[in-house]
């Protein structure tokens, strides 16, 4: 049982080094009593959110876990059965709720240390940040790991289970920390750009005042907001494709009865998250004047050790002659598939790329140009993306068949090839934000333009790692719910799907209306909620005296207040959707409907994910370039036309693109649990 010794060290290690790195940040001086105020209630507008939303879903888990240990019970003639599928389920949700808090603590510790560091210099304050950051990509990961690797483990072996009984299980713990994050992610998405886009339009817009003025009663609200969006709700959506991805991996491999293929990826993750443990460090010694390349030069080592430790594991992994190439291979495409969409994310998006330029130089002629532009590069943007899923597809597949590997073995492992360096990614990622609020600390405490400059580096930095991070998380989990669904073709024999059939050709085009349908009532919620946020800004600057003049204070626990009810009451109906949708196409129009189903929402779910995270990214940074002195300016008509593009492309970027990721996967997890026992229960 080699692979299991590994596996939990792994998982270990990651949580230790987690801890340690908290401790770092911790150790910081967190600054003048103006920004340990400004950063106290960052912490306890982030705390409130996360304790509405997990109180609100606890009982949503409850329901579900009822549910599944029901169905389980009854399919399988068994209630311990049951039961451990039930209380997978749980400790999956757990897993996704731990981790998220974990982090986003680690994050709102970190600003305000990053913003006081900078005071020293660049070298100073980077670690601070990126180590915040590598908190949470660390330990959700170590975490999702541990959680895996022990319920295999304990049902496996040491209750002697079938390793497709035991895989039924740990898809119990997939289902549970997939679902979480869909609602962390959609909730943390309409939060965060609820008060993003009403501290911009009437603070830049109307009253002309810097992004993170303290007189704009939203910016605590915003400041909370990159914390529950970008990293509780980013992590979780990472961790989510991470974890099904080995799952069903597994599942294909307990299915073609191949103990060395079903264990197979659990090792693959071990020693991916051995490789972003070096590539942590790796960054920490990079860094000499450019955040952007330390942290770039870090995820690209990351990906060449874990490449060597690939090697080496699957040629020792036991499998006869040559078939070690049928899983090294698909599993090194998946991972160069990763790679080409992080750059071509960073083109699209990053500020001194033509397509940003373009989109900045359009805001001269006003905000429509600017909103065609940046719309027009988006659609553009996922054409280098779906060519190298594509291309990582039909590697995967062919290879693998190759060299005696099954082909939907081969698709599953490449999606684990791309994700097993993602406590890398999520490191990188939750930068992003840590240093945003950093900058917005800097500037609300009045530290002076030497010290926000240095902030501004950092956020920069960051602003381009976030767009890279998205598009490795859409490519991801496109990889990833073809593995689901392979592994749903397996749990319920189908071997072809016949689009000729009506009933498949209804669940294609109902798939693939689910995302778009999903993305409309996520930006809807975004808008109703913001609209509530704006008419209360606008209420503060024209009801409390010396507001404008900077005399007075602002209420900001009334705006932290709209974004927490809103989110939390528009989450439940698009998440219900996902969950909902597909069981009904089950009973209704059959198993191979529901494959349909599964492909049209693939289809669509990843155009529509790109597009969004990518036009987002580009208006964002467009707005930035024009803020850097270029066409006029802050203040210029040009920067308010970049402005509204930059509005419109808040909620694509951080609300309804990211949340499709998760949606696919699901969809795809709630096929695999739900549509084996509803065949069961109606043979």
């Amino acid at each position: 049982m080699e692979w299991f010794q590994a596996t939990p060290i792994a998982g270990l290690a990651a949580v230790g080094l987690a801890g340690y790195l908290y401790r770092y940040v911790a150790k910081e001086e967190s600054g003048t009593e103006r920004m340990k105020e400004i950063a106290n209630a960052i912490k306890e507008g982030a705390k409130a959110y996360l304790k509405r939303q997990n109180s609100t879903l606890a009982v949503f888990v409850l329901v579900m876990a009822i549910v599944l240990g029901v169905l389980y019970s009854f399919s399988h003639e068994n209630v311990y059965y049951g039961l451990s599928v039930a209380s997978a389920y749980v400790l999956g949700s757990l897993c996704t709720t731990i981790a998220a808090y974990v982090g986003m603590m680690a994050a709102v510790e970190a600003n305000v240390r990053t913003a006081n560091s900078a005071k020293q210099g660049l070298k100073k304050a980077f670690p601070v940040a990126f180590y915040g950051g590598a908190v949470m990509g660390l330990f959700v990961v170590g975490l999702a790991l541990l959680g895996i690797s022990f319920l295999f483990y304990l049902y496996n072996i040491v209750f002697g289970w079938s390793a497709e009984d035991a895989s039924s299980v740990v898809l119990g713990f997939s289902f549970g920390a997939s679902a979480l994050a869909l609602f962390a992610k959609a909730g943390g998405g309409i939060y965060t750009k609820t008060a993003d886009i009403s501290a911009d339009l009437v603070g830049k817009v109307e009253l002309g005042i810097p992004e993170d003025d303290p007189r704009n009663p939203a910016v605590i609200a915003d400041n909370v907001g990159d914390n529950v969006g970008d990293v509780a709700g980013m992590g979780a959506d990472l961790v989510d494709s991470y974890i099904a991805s080995i799952v069903a991996t597994m599942i294909i491999g307990a299915e073609l009865r191949e103990a060395v293929l079903t264990t197979l990826p659990l090792m693959i993750a071990a020693v991916g998250l051995f490789a972003s443990l070096i590539g942590v460090f790796i960054v920490r010694q990079s860094i000499k004047g450019n955040p952007g390349a330390a942290l770039n030069r870090g995820s690209f080592a990351t990906w060449l050790v874990f490449a060597v430790f690939l090697l080496v594991l699957t040629y020792f992994s036991g499998l006869e002659g040559n078939r070690w190439l049928g899983v090294f291979l698909p599993t090194a495409a998946g991972l160069t598939a990763g790679v080409i969409i992080g750059i071509t994310s960073d083109y699209f998006t990053s500020i001194d790329r033509m397509p940003a330029k373009k989109v900045a130089q359009a805001s001269l002629t006003g905000a429509a140009i600017n909103i065609l532009t940046g719309f027009s590069y988006g659609i553009i943007s996922i054409v280098p993306p779906v060519i190298g899923i594509c291309a990582a597809t039909l590697a995967a597949w062919y290879l693998a068949e190759a060299f005696g590997v099954s082909p939907f073995y081969g698709i599953a492992i490449s999606a684990v090839g791309m994700l097993a360096t993602v406590g890398m990614t999520i490191a990188a990622d939750a930068y992003g934000p840590v240093s945003d609020n950093a900058k917005g600390i800097a500037e609300q405490s009045g530290l002076g333009e030497e010290v926000i400059e240095i902030a501004d580096r950092l956020d920069a930095a960051g602003n381009t790692t976030k767009a890279i991070t998205k598009g490795f998380a859409i490519g991801a989990a496109a990889l990833t719910v073809l593995a689901l669904f392979a592994a749903y073709a397996h749990l319920v024999d189908i071997e072809m799907l016949d689009l000729m059939k009506p009933g498949v050709v209804v669940g294609v085009f109902i798939g693939g209306m689910m995302p778009p349908l999903l993305s409309a009532l996520l930006i809807l919620a975004v808008g109703r909620n913001a609209e509530r946020m704006v008419e209360e800004v606008r209420r503060q600057f024209k009801e409390i005296p010396g507001l404008m003049e900077g005399s007075a204070k602002p209420d900001y626990a009334r705006c932290v207040d709209i974004a927490t009810r809103g989110a939390i009451r528009e989450l439940m109906l698009p998440c219900s959707l996902a969950i909902v949708v597909p069981v009904l196409t089950m009973v209704l129009l059959g198993k191979e409907a529901l494959a349909g189903f599964l492909a049209g929402s693939i289809v669509t779910g990843i155009i529509f994910a790109l597009f969004m995270a990518n036009s987002g990214g580009l208006w964002d940074n467009a707005k930035k370039y024009i803020e850097s002195g270029a066409h006029g300016g802050k203040g210029s008509e040009a920067h308010k036309a970049a402005v509204t593009g930059d509005t419109v492309g808040d909620p694509f970027k951080d609300t309804a693109g990211p949340s499709l990721n998760t949606m696919i996967t699901v969809m795809s997890l709630v096929a695999e649990v739900f549509a084996p026992l509803i065949l069961l229960l109606t043979q």
